[in-house]
């Protein structure tokens, strides 16, 4: 970018709008309708132009006033820059989805993706066919520093909060269900406490910890469960439900697909745990742009069906 700011110190841009008019009404008078000012403010700003350009722009003649030749040059040159600038200043910023090139990129985790990419993706390839969904792997530890430095666009976090600079829209509430499979083991139902603590357990964790909410609130109870394996990965949960006789409790919003696509059984928990919201995670600074507008929308009409 070659722009040297002190040259446009002195100038104002309002007197290039009345050079324009003045070039087209080629009258006084007739500039003031347009722009709706009176005549001494349209031949004061007159008199301003010819002190910036060092030139009378305009001079008296029978058929009104005539532009001279650098008023011509000048006319020549502006006009197409001063449509210019009003297109950028004055447009509004449009999307069409069944049109755009666009690319978003999503952080979440892989349990929110086998949940919600589904759907949404064929939700884009019927309305929005030249939009493509770039998946970012994080968790609700890694969201706000991923958006902050604009590594993705939109992150769907089960985090309780938003951080400063951040907004933040609640698109589900969920409970949890625990899995397992019939072929390895048929617990009685519903399920008890009891059994609950005697089987072995497959946990998902962030941080490499080996408990969760749910050992702690079982050691208010003065329970704890055998956690057997521990990964940051919820996708080879059901692979492993199918081969061992163990547990698994995860978002119950995995419930219908893992019911269908892996034969596993749920129950609820046989203890007290808060239900927590999924939610989309976004910068303000990107509050207003058009394509993350839609997104948003897309995903809270998704939700609502």
């Amino acid at each position: 970018m070659n722009i040297r700011e002190n040259d446009f110190s002195r100038i104002d841009l309002n007197l290039l709008t009345v050079l324009l008019v003045l070039y087209r009404e080629g009258s006084v008078s007739r500039a003031a309708q347009k722009l709706f000012l009176g005549q001494p403010a349209v031949s004061g700003a007159l008199a301003r132009l010819r002190v910036m350009f060092d030139d009378p722009l305009f001079v008296r003649s029978a058929n009104g006033m005539d532009p001279t030749p650098r008023a011509h040059a000048l006319v020549r040159e502006l006009t197409p820059l001063m449509e210019n600038m009003q297109q950028v200043l004055f447009r509004q910023p449009q999307f069409s989805p069944a049109s755009s090139q666009h690319s978003f990129r999503l952080g979440i985790t892989d349990w929110v993706e086998s949940w919600l990419m589904p759907p949404l993706f064929e939700l884009l390839h019927q309305h929005a066919p030249g939009i493509t969904l770039n998946v970012v792997a994080t968790d609700p530890f890694q969201d706000g520093d991923a958006l902050e430095q604009d590594r993705i666009d939109l992150a769907i976090s089960v985090a309780d909060g938003a951080a400063q600079g951040l907004r933040r829209q609640v698109l589900a509430v969920m409970g949890y269900k625990t899995f397992w499979h019939p072929a390895q083991w048929q617990p009685r139902l519903p399920l008890t406490l009891e059994a609950y603590t005697r089987g072995e357990h497959l946990l998902v964790s962030y941080r490499d910890a080996n408990s969760s909410i749910i050992d702690r609130q079982l050691a208010l109870l003065g329970h704890r469960r055998r956690v057997r394996y521990t990964t940051p990965h919820f996708a080879t949960l059901p692979l492993m439900l199918q081969r061992t006789p163990t547990f698994a409790t995860v978002p119950d919003g995995l419930e219908p697909s893992w019911r269908q696509h892996f034969g596993l059984c749920a129950s609820e928990l046989p203890l007290e745990i808060a239900k927590f919201e999924v939610a989309m995670l976004w910068h303000r600074r990107r509050e207003q742009e058009p394509a993350l507008q839609w997104l948003r929308s897309s995903l809270v009409q998704l939700l609502a069906q």
